[in-house]
């Protein structure tokens, strides 16, 4: 797909001596050859998943677990959520040729890095929804460092399917703390979003005050084509049964009354 957010940062590694990659939080990277790719994680997880026979790999970097149904604009917007995240990444594996059946993985972070967030659990609900996917797609995982309250440094190497991991204090990662912020905020606003488009989407089934739905199917008493229907019943008071009444002329209550019934009363 084009437009994915491929992670571009990127640099010489003096530590590990090789190539290497910087991952922001949304970018993914996949590579066959021998580099590193490091990414830093408060609540977000990283996802590393190998090949060992292919010698090919890669990593993700995602900041909430949910499914990316609010609407996104580009592939980045989507990039935040775990599901399509884990879907990129395993899906560009296996355009290398990689074979889902010999993938492994490894995960990291979901911290809870902020004091007084225990509310919203961002990084529990990260760790859990990637333990399982992972489970539901059948890839193994060989190591993971998840949870806890402290920021990690991830390295990865792909080609060989190591890993290292660094806890930092929050104060050595000051841009944690301000994406973990706003990343809380985001989270409730989105939360608030979602609970005003139930309420709204419940309002819509409720019928308007002194405006009977009936008027869609049957004409007022006195005018209209409705007028002009041959043994019409008279009114009832609760004109939305006549969506399911008996047919012009007959007098016989319908089978279905009680279904009838349960629609007029919901």
């Amino acid at each position: 797909m084009n437009g994915l957010p491929i992670a571009t940062n990127l640099y010489y590694d003096n530590h590990f001596r090789r190539q290497g990659v910087k991952l922001l939080p949304n970018e993914f990277y996949t590579t066959g050859d021998d580099m590193v790719l490091v990414t830093v994680l408060g609540s977000c997880v990283a996802a590393c998943i190998y090949d060992r026979t292919a010698g090919i790999g890669g990593m993700n970097h995602f900041m909430l677990p949910d499914d990316g149904t609010e609407p996104a604009q580009a592939a980045s917007d989507s990039m935040r959520y775990g599901a399509y995240a884990m879907e990129v990444l395993i899906n560009e594996l296996i355009k290398m040729g990689g074979r889902r059946e010999r993938f492994e993985a490894k995960v990291f972070g979901g911290a809870a890095v902020l004091a007084g967030m225990t509310t919203i659990n961002i990084g529990d609900r990260n760790s859990e929804f990637v333990r399982r996917y992972l489970g539901l797609e059948k890839i193994r995982i060989v190591a993971e460092d998840l949870q806890g309250q402290h920021p990690r440094k991830v390295a990865f190497m792909p080609h060989t399917g190591q890993a290292a991991v660094k806890k930092l204090r929050l104060q050595q990662e000051p841009s944690v703390a301000e994406r973990e912020q706003a990343l809380a905020k985001q989270t409730a606003e989105l939360r608030a979003a979602r609970h005003a488009r139930a309420r709204e989407h419940v309002e819509l089934f409720a019928a308007p005050a002194n405006k009977p739905r009936v008027e869609l199917f049957g004409g007022v008493p006195g005018g209209g084509a409705a007028a002009n229907l041959p043994n019409k019943p008279p009114a009832t008071g609760k004109p939305r049964i006549e969506l399911f009444g008996a047919g012009a002329g007959s007098s016989a209550r319908p089978a279905d009354q009680n279904s009838a019934k349960t629609v007029e009363e919901a």
